[in-house]
């Protein structure tokens, strides 16, 4: 069952495609991407927090270690 309705997904995404490419220029890595952190809203806040504090860690360990 599994199978038949991720056939049926590939065939509905195939002609989303389609429909795209045929109407309009591709999107943009850009614009794909943002389409992309819309969609999982949460998930990229999280991670560009972990990623804030990761970073600011790293300065903060380095301005230690190097006074």
């Amino acid at each position: 069952m599994s199978n038949l309705s991720s056939s049926t997904q590939n065939s509905e995404q195939k002609q989303t495609e389609t429909n795209i490419s045929t109407t309009e220029p591709k999107p943009s890595y850009v614009k794909l991407a943002m389409r992309n952190m819309v969609r999982k809203g949460g998930t990229s806040l999280k991670h560009f927090a972990l990623t804030t504090i990761t970073l600011i860690g790293i300065l903060v360990g380095l301005a230690y270690l190097t006074r």
